[in-house]
């Protein structure tokens, strides 16, 4: 018979720190927030908007109506999404009771991401979205009093201009006290001819966000990122949810990591921390070695290389009179192969704002971000693999229980499913430290030492922040 929770923790020199836990939110509660803080008219379109939140028999909540055929491209939403069993479908909507199920779960702190923000934060309507993020956050702050010591909630903060994530920010850090926040940062906008497109924030996009990123900096709020693509592109089955889900927050992380360091982001702001959450590490492997490949081969100088205009005009007719025959035999036909694809922007270097000289600038830029796993993330091993990744690159998981969703049949079987990671062979005792406590503790702590102050944690995040900044001098 296996270990449970309990027994694994209490066999642990270290404590076991979740960076991705997550509380379901009452709708009808969160809704009389809104009401509150944003107004009725503002919760009344909230609460027809979003077709996940329906239900067949709740007079409470809005009757779900996607159960009727549904035409291709209108993506199926969410259903069945919280825990089945009642004390942990309880245990998602109540943190108290969380709070003191923590010991018997495994978990010595947890930081607690909502669920209904991640519709609220991305909603086309301006109110909607800034009344209901502000609505959500002072629910979270609320509900969370007094428990502090145990477990944070995330800020939910929209991002639709830097000026709107500012203002939830401030708000939220100043006024309502959180240390912790999650940034949509995959905006969809539509342009002047109405098509619609994915604004990452750091590249490419109609506004500055650097304020945004200097705001964060400055409030030492690590940028967490939780955005969900369903519905987007190639995650549009209107008849399988599961077709949607897998991948939805891996893409959207990948694409905002891309852009974070392609838009010179990363380079710009070295003190800031990004956590993409939910998503898994294998992609970010795969991301380190696609992004130092092209730079080697398209990166600063290096895409001068590919200029067909150096090419010798002489050397091109010999090869072509030696082996092209008559059918090139013609001379603007051999110009017109000369010059085919020479239509190169104003601008050569795609890593122009990066910031990279050297390959080992790149890999840097990745000891700032931290990767969500899930408890039953079999390719974690692979950011520990220095014999494989490029200059014996570390990348830095943490783990995301993902608490109260579907994703987690059994609350309890969280920490006993990330162990198995160690007797698998997967991690060795010190890989299951840095996943489980030493890089979820770096996420907050290396950009905010009192982020664990008051927390059970707080001896062994200090210990570990002061060896770092030790080893730094």
């Amino acid at each position: 018979m296996s270990d449970d929770a309990r027994t694994i923790r209490s066999r642990l020199d270290h404590p076991v720190v979740d960076a991705d836990g997550h509380i379901v939110e009452s709708i009808p509660v969160v809704v009389d927030y809104m009401r509150a803080v944003a107004g009725s008219t503002v919760a009344d379109r909230f609460t027809a908007s979003v077709p996940s939140f329906g239900s067949r028999r709740s007079r409470l909540l809005a009757a779900a109506d996607h159960f009727d055929e549904r035409a291709p491209g209108v993506f199926i939403p969410p259903w069945w999404t919280v825990a089945a069993n009642p004390l942990d479908r309880a245990t998602a909507f109540l943190p108290g009771l969380l709070h003191e199920r923590l010991d018997e779960i495994g978990l010595d702190f947890t930081v607690l991401y909502t669920s209904v923000g991640l519709a609220c934060f991305n909603h086309p309507d301006d109110e909607v979205r800034r009344g209901s993020c502000r609505a959500i956050n002072t629910y979270l702050a609320e509900i969370c009093q007094g428990l502090g010591d145990r477990l944070t909630p995330a800020a939910v903060i929209p991002a639709h201009t830097p000026e709107e994530a500012i203002d939830a920010l401030e708000h939220a850090v100043v006024e309502l006290g959180f240390k912790a926040a999650v940034v949509n940062c995959c905006v969809s906008r539509k342009d002047p001819a109405g098509r619609s497109w994915i604004d990452l924030l750091a590249l490419d996009s109609p506004y500055d966000y650097d304020p945004m990123w200097q705001r964060f900096t400055d409030l030492g709020v690590a940028v967490t990122t939780h955005s969900p693509t369903m519905g987007l592109d190639l995650r549009q089955s209107s008849s399988r949810y599961m077709f949607n889900h897998i991948g939805t927050f891996a893409a959207g992380s990948e694409a905002v990591a891309k852009a974070l360091v392609l838009g010179g982001v990363a380079n710009r702001f070295r003190d800031l921390n990004f956590g993409f959450m939910e998503c898994g590490v294998g992609w970010g492997v795969q991301l380190l070695f696609d992004l130092l490949g092209r730079w080697e081969k398209r990166g600063g100088a290096h895409i001068n290389r590919l200029d067909p205009g150096a090419i010798d005009p002489a050397e091109w007719d010999r090869l072509l009179d030696l082996h092209g025959g008559e059918r090139f035999a013609d001379a603007d036909l051999r110009a017109s192969m000369l010059a085919q694809s020479d239509n190169p922007p104003p601008e050569l270097d795609d890593f122009r704002d990066s910031g990279v000289i050297h390959p080992e600038d790149l890999v840097a830029f990745f000891d700032r971000f931290y990767f969500g796993c899930e408890a039953d993330e079999r390719t974690v091993g692979w950011a520990f693999d220095t014999a494989t990744n490029p200059l014996g690159a570390v990348l830095r998981p943490v783990l995301g229980s993902d608490i109260g969703h579907w994703d987690v049949s059994d609350m309890t079987g969280v920490l006993v499913e990330a162990r198995e990671l160690v007797s698998e062979g997967r991690l060795d005792p010190e890989q299951f430290r840095a996943f489980t406590c030493d890089n979820p503790i770096r996420l907050h702590a290396t950009m905010n030492p009192a982020f664990f102050e008051g927390t059970t944690v707080q001896r062994y995040a200090r210990d570990l922040i002061g060896g770092d900044r030790g080893k730094q001098i």
